[in-house]
């Protein structure tokens, strides 16, 4: 039974990452993902505005400005709001890196060009094997159109390639006009692999205290279908890696993944929620399920089921949603009478 595969370069024996999480904190916990599987291990991210703020020496000045700005400054995250500084952020990468023998991948988070990139070498020289850019970003300037956003998001692509050598994933939300042509140009900027998608974690309204509230909440199975359609569209046009994250928490939430196209999976929240042990229960289900349907090689398996190998890709795109908007209706049709 073959279940290796590639993600972005590397050579991995099956396709299960655990993807960016607070659980990289703990070394053991960190142990224990190796020793129940784990292909590869992504670091929590470091963004763009605590290097900047960190460089700039940002974080005093701003303090004995508080009088002044003090409503302004609310927008800001403070400096306790991140888990770990620039630099002990890249001091715990090099422990993960030292505590285990399978790839660690970095993350890089934020959205314009800048000396915030110089630390993916950082991360390239403490021995990332490889560097995950999460573009995040939500767009509030009503005279910067979506090419403009686009086109930063590119560079920053751009910039990054120049800066290290290890392979280069992209991390992207599905909120863009055009998601095949902007992969498209990712790739041709550089990256290697594209990982699909980035939840977005907004912020909730307390109406009694009349103040912005964060929650965390982990992915459902129901998220998945989003990323399905999308890696079945993009596999087989690009020369990159598609990684599908969010919504793989059992057997056939994986077997669809690879099936859409899915060179690999990053999974959070089932560990989250069940404990390191589920990793290992993802994997001996994967070679049950191939066994039992007769699929030696994931290779046969992967992209049965996207946009290129579909007899009718109308029925994957705007077919499937005419066709159960037509029968909600028909189901209900005594609802209205």
């Amino acid at each position: 039974m073959k279940l290796d595969t590639t993600y972005c370069g590397l050579e991995l024996p099956h396709p299960l990452v655990v993807g960016a999480s607070p659980m990289v904190d703990d070394l053991d916990v960190v142990k224990r993902l190796e020793d129940q599987g784990a292909a590869a291990i992504v670091m929590r991210s470091l963004f763009q505005e605590q290097i900047e703020r960190e460089s700039m020496a940002t974080f005093g000045h701003m303090e004995d400005m508080a009088h002044a700005f003090g409503e302004a400054l609310s927008f800001f995250p403070e400096t306790d709001d991140y888990k770990l500084g620039p630099q002990e952020h890249i001091d715990a990468l090099r422990k993960v890196k030292e505590a285990v023998g399978i790839p660690v991948i970095a993350s890089l988070n934020g959205t314009s060009p800048g000396g915030w990139l110089e630390y993916g070498q950082l991360m390239e020289e403490v021995g990332a094997n490889a560097l995950e850019l999460n573009i995040y970003e939500l767009p509030t300037d009503m005279d910067r159109n979506g090419h403009a956003i686009e086109q930063e998001a590119i560079e920053v692509v751009k910039t990054l390639r120049d800066e290290v050598k290890i392979p280069i994933s992209v991390k992207l939300s599905p909120f863009w006009s055009s998601l095949p042509n902007l992969a498209k140009e990712l790739v041709h900027a550089g990256a290697q692999g594209l990982v699909l998608f980035n939840r977005f974690y907004q912020a909730d309204i307390d109406i009694e205290e009349l103040e912005y509230v964060r929650h965390i909440r982990l992915s459902q199975p129901n998220e998945l279908l989003a990323r399905l359609r999308t890696i079945a569209i993009l596999y087989g046009h690009l020369d990159a890696t598609l990684i599908l994250t969010g919504g793989v928490h059992n057997i056939e939430d994986l077997v669809k993944a690879i099936m859409s196209g899915a060179d690999a999976v990053q999974v959070v929240s089932a560990i989250l929620s069940r404990g390191p042990k589920h990793l290992a229960t993802l994997i001996r289900g994967l070679e049950i399920w191939m066994r039992e349907h007769e699929y030696e090689d994931i290779d046969q398996l992967r992209g049965c089921m996207s946009l290129a190998h579909c007899p009718d890709p109308h029925t994957l795109l705007r077919g499937n949603y005419a066709q159960l908007l037509q029968s909600w209706v028909a189901d209900r049709g005594g609802f209205f009478s």
